[in-house]
């Protein structure tokens, strides 16, 4: 079943064309990356620099929808890249890190579909994740220097967050460390995130090919998926 999920009414004020998909997997069997992995992340870059033809990720329309979105709530799109763009510049660079399989599986996804997608532990989850825009005084757990540290968002920014603080600063853009996938995690959620002009058909598509390569990955394992929208 999957885990309820908020949108708060200020955020759906900013983004009304905002629209998600979810998907949930118990079971599972992570590790470090390894050659299935890999080959998954290369051959993300290879659909990326097809679906590029020598334009720069910026130029995409759905990473310039996110880009104005960033502006609209107070960031500064071109330092705090949303994660796809931040990918696909890596991509098209020195090629994408190795993190760990899973990691590995949905960087690969927002990769080749020029969407932001985040994995949590749903372990690690308290309560329900909301996406709301923040006070400024909710904890952030990160890392600076090889140790964890604790950060606040500015006000106004849109964070996910649970019922301890939050997951992910500025919609999409960094992860905390106290949610993220490890080589431990053994049940996960899965998060697509879209703006106009990407369609709901073309969000559907990189979701579904997200659950059926963790079922490739991880045999055995337990995937669900939801799509859901804002109103």
């Amino acid at each position: 079943m999957l885990r309820p999920l908020h949108v708060s009414d200020e955020v759906r004020a900013l983004a009304p064309d905002f629209g998600y998909f979810v998907v949930t997997a118990h079971g599972l069997t992570n590790g470090p990356s390894d050659e299935a992995s890999s080959a998954l992340l290369d051959d993300a870059a290879r659909r990326l620099a097809e679906r590029l033809d020598g334009r720069g990720p910026q130029d995409d329309p759905h990473i310039a929808a996110w880009r104005a979105m960033y502006s609209a709530f107070g960031s500064k799109p071109s330092r705090t890249r949303n994660s796809a763009e931040a990918l696909a510049k890596r991509a098209l660079a020195d090629g994408l890190p190795r993190i760990n399989r899973l990691v590995d599986v949905y960087n690969a996804i927002s990769v080749a579909h020029l969407i932001p997608v985040g994995g949590e532990d749903l372990d690690r989850i308290e309560g329900e994740m909301r996406l709301v825009r923040a006070g400024g005084d909710e904890p952030f757990h990160t890392a600076a220097g090889g140790a964890e540290v604790v950060e606040h968002p500015d006000a106004g920014e849109v964070v996910w967050r649970d019922d301890v603080g939050v997951t992910c600063r500025r919609w999409n853009w960094r992860q905390g460390v106290r949610t993220r996938l490890t080589e431990e995690s053994v049940s996960a959620l899965f998060l697509l995130e879209r703006l106009a002009p990407m369609t709901r058909e073309a969000l559907t598509a990189a979701g579904t090919e997200l659950a059926e390569t963790l079922e490739k990955v991880c045999p055995g394992a337990r995937v669900a998926v939801g799509e859901v929208w804002a109103p």
